[in-house]
């Protein structure tokens, strides 16, 4: 079972979930929180060293290991709380962990299942299930300290999606800024090269 990798990075330009860490010459896929994808492309490019605390996840039901990372070890732990919750496997609870760990644990601790429920994918009956379920657990994360994290450099995501489709699935230049122009016209709220590539697919669906 692996619980630790210590290695080099390499970003995913075409998903923003995930890393590559390069360990004695094997790549490693490790999904990532988008808090901690945050911190991570905050302080860190591609070649440079990065350590990571791994929940490794596998099943009978999914027989393919899921790596998830985490750059603390606390997060880790309570990542693996989290995914305790009935109906939420370690996919869904990395799409669920938008916030600092810390923030997710004083709303359940403090029964705030409205904050609860604007975590991507979460409901209300999930929200209420994480409450019975981790109510009374997760106090010791509710009063991790705020870590001041390097502010990001702000990332032209629609850079890393031209890029993508020009280099990895053939449109030409013009081609691709117009399919993205198109997409951010349909939908002004995209934040992400992974939800620009969802709009520019729907566009191409029509």
């Amino acid at each position: 079972m692996i619980s630790y990798l210590k290695g080099n990075l390499k970003i995913n330009r075409a998903f923003d979930d995930r890393v590559t860490l390069i360990v004695n010459g094997i790549g490693y896929e490790v999904l990532i929180p988008s808090y901690e994808m945050k911190k991570i492309k905050g302080s860190s490019a591609d070649g440079d060293e990065l350590e990571l605390h791994v929940s490794y996840n596998q099943t009978e039901r999914q027989p393919k290991p899921v790596l998830v990372g985490f750059q603390s070890a606390l997060d880790k732990e309570f990542f693996e709380l989290f995914i305790s919750v009935e109906d939420i496997g370690p996919a869904a609870a990395v799409k669920a962990l938008m916030k600092p760990v810390r923030e997710i644990a004083r709303s359940i601790e403090d029964k705030d299942a409205r904050t609860l429920r604007q975590l991507k994918g979460i409901g209300e009956r999930k929200a209420e299930k994480i409450i019975a379920t981790l109510k009374g657990k997760v106090a010791k994360y509710a009063l991790m300290r705020e870590v001041e994290v390097t502010p990001e450099v702000v990332e032209d995501f629609r850079k890393e999606v031209e890029d993508v489709l020009v280099t990895q699935l053939g449109h030409k230049h013009p081609e691709a800024r117009m399919l993205i122009e198109e997409a951010i016209k349909r939908n002004p709220g995209i934040s992400s090269s992974g939800e620009l590539f969802e709009e520019v697919y729907r566009g191409q669906k029509k």
